[in-house]
């Protein structure tokens, strides 16, 4: 099944390459060399040039399956596809036109979903205590108490950042409007701070799910936030598995990102929720290279996914 060459049923994140391979075109040839024939174009320190792509695609007969927002621009901690919901009009208009520019790019390259990641409540109270709570769960590790003062955090995040979830609801209302023949999916962020906790991320699906607005999972996000406290990842899954268009495949233990079977996840859990038509994406840190992904995937098709 992983043997170089040899066909398999999942997608391979660009992400997964770093800055190893600067161009699109050696990014796909060397996925097809591990046997993928679809391919997400995902997040990356500096995104790769996009040259030679067409002859590529046509040369393997590789799809994109998925792209996320923001994969045109250098990767940091204020990208703008990621501030749908922000407070400022300016900042909003901002992250729509981004987000359109990477749709257009999308359809350009036949690529049916673009994936949309949360942001972070824009409350600098807030977003301090966030990182004080991380800093001692990694200095002192987490008990009954500090995971009891992490889920109180959590839900004033979630109150104080209402108006912010509001925001990202009509900033995708509108960007599902205009441009009908794309499916959009939203993914929780891994941070204490993020937007989309359990609660906030059921009020977006059940307002816009029927519209046909889908969930990303994502493996490495979920599990990092359940171990500082927050709801495991089969609640996740129970809630918004049935809505699922695609997911995120990493393992996770002190970092996420990892080769799977290094790190803690449940993935027997994991494929019992996953629908068949769910796009699969392995998604390591760049610094793990062609062995881990073959064994990540084999030990994927073990898993009966």
């Amino acid at each position: 099944m992983t043997s170089p060459g040899i066909p398999n049923d999942f997608v391979l994140s660009t992400a997964c390459f770093g800055t190893r391979l600067a161009k699109i075109e050696d990014q796909i040839f060397a996925a097809v060399a591990m046997g993928f024939r679809r391919i997400e174009l995902g997040l990356s320190e500096v995104p790769p040039s996009m040259e030679g792509l067409d002859d590529s695609v046509r040369e393997t007969s590789v799809a994109i399956s998925s792209l996320v927002a923001g994969c045109r621009d250098a990767r940091n901690g204020s990208m703008a596809a990621h501030r749908l919901g922000s407070l400022s009009e300016d900042e909003r208009e901002r992250a729509i036109s981004s987000v359109r520019r990477h749709v257009r790019l999308a359809q350009n390259w036949q690529c049916p979903v673009v994936v949309v990641r949360g942001s972070k409540v824009e409350d600098n109270q807030l977003r301090a205590e966030a990182d004080a709570l991380e800093a001692r769960i990694l200095k002192d590790g987490l008990n009954e108490a500090m995971a009891l003062e992490v889920r109180d955090f959590v839900q004033r995040v979630q109150r104080g950042g209402q108006t912010q979830v509001e925001h990202l609801c009509r900033s995708l209302h509108l960007l599902m409007q205009e441009f009908p023949e794309t499916s959009f999916a939203i993914e929780p962020g891994s941070e204490l701070d993020d937007l989309l906790g359990l609660d906030a991320m059921g009020w977006m699906l059940d307002d816009l799910g029927t519209r046909g607005l889908g969930y990303w999972h994502d493996v490495g996000h979920v599990h990092m936030r359940s171990k500082c406290g927050l709801p495991e990842p089969g609640q996740w899954l129970e809630q918004f598995g049935s809505k699922m268009l695609g997911i995120h495949l990493q393992d996770a233990a002190e970092e996420s990102e990892m080769p799977l079977g290094l790190g803690e996840v449940d993935f027997k859990l994991v494929a019992s929720y996953v629908p068949r038509t769910a796009s699969r994406v392995l998604e390591l840190n760049p610094r793990h290279g062609r062995a881990e992904i073959l064994a990540s995937i084999q030990f994927l098709v073990d898993k009966g996914f």
